[in-house]
């Protein structure tokens, strides 16, 4: 997927964001804005918006001298989401289909994005959470359960922090020995990256890698060797939030991707309103 016009000023607020999330000195948000102003003026809109995010966040985080801008954002909404897995857990065992009840869970959790959105309420999302259940959700929900259910194999890309720990919900009955879950190689926006994996217990549950490249997506020439092989040997591949979406859209092989849809950009891709929770089948 290319990147669009309006995906420009979505990604300098993401800078300035995360400029104020590292300092209070408007000096330095000046600077770095005026960085980032600069290196979009030369970006190629060929590419998927991800690319982008990652130059910038890139640069942001050489100009600022901090690894991980949202470490601590990240740490507070894997909590939140622990605190309401029991309550889902409960709801998705008294439910007729627990296998898509887990996964709209998951897909609820895509709510958790500080590159869409830098300000969340706590309350927001675990109220977002609890009426995701309800909640309509577009796509085949006979195909992806048959295809999880004859799977021999199943890769889990995720996405954010926070939305990882709702990711356990559907892993579980997908069947843990089934699965590998993915993860950023380092530290972009509020992505999971392994220590999440970690901070909420899913290192124990379920077979677990980093894809190796600090992309808010999956671009598949900017991961380890040892990723890319198990991608393009995968059986099926479940992948979660806009920033897959945008990177292996154009993939041909077999992937059902579980998001909510963030951004007019994306909703006129997919034809879906914005808010939408879908799961989208793309198998090339």
């Amino acid at each position: 997927m290319n990147t669009y016009l309006d995906c420009i000023p979505c990604a300098l607020r993401q800078a300035l964001d995360a400029a104020r999330l590292i300092t209070d000195d408007e000096r330095i948000h000046e600077q770095i804005v005026r960085e980032i102003l600069k290196i979009t003026a030369d970006l190629d809109l060929n590419r998927p918006p991800p690319w982008i995010g990652q130059i910038i966040h890139r640069r942001l985080r050489a100009l600022s001298g901090v690894a991980d801008p949202y470490r601590s954002l990240k740490s507070q909404f894997n909590r939140l989401a622990m605190a309401v897995l029991p309550e889902l857990k409960a709801c998705i065992e008294q439910g007729p289909e627990p296998l898509i009840a887990a996964a709209k869970y998951a897909i609820a959790g895509n709510v958790i994005d500080f590159g869409v959105k830098s300000s969340l309420d706590e309350h927001e999302v675990a109220r977002s959470l609890r009426d995701s259940g309800s909640t309509a959700t577009y796509g085949d929900w006979a195909e992806f359960k048959r295809h999880m259910e004859r799977a021999k194999e199943i890769l889990y890309l995720a996405d954010n922090a926070g939305e990882i720990a709702l990711d356990r919900l559907l892993i579980e009955e997908l069947g843990p020995e089934r699965v590998t879950l993915v993860v950023r190689g380092s530290a972009v926006i509020n992505d999971a990256t392994l220590e999440d994996v970690l901070e909420v217990g899913l290192s124990g549950l379920v077979r677990t890698m980093d894809n190796g490249s600090d992309a808010p997506g999956t671009i598949l020439e900017d991961c380890s060797p040892a990723f890319r092989e198990k991608f393009h040997t995968a059986e099926v591949i479940i992948a979660k939030g806009q920033g897959n979406f945008e990177t292996l859209n154009d993939v041909k092989t077999n992937i059902f991707f579980l998001m909510k849809v963030k951004c007019p950009v994306i909703a006129r891709h997919v034809g879906l309103p914005i808010g939408a929770q879908a799961v989208i089948h793309s198998n090339g």
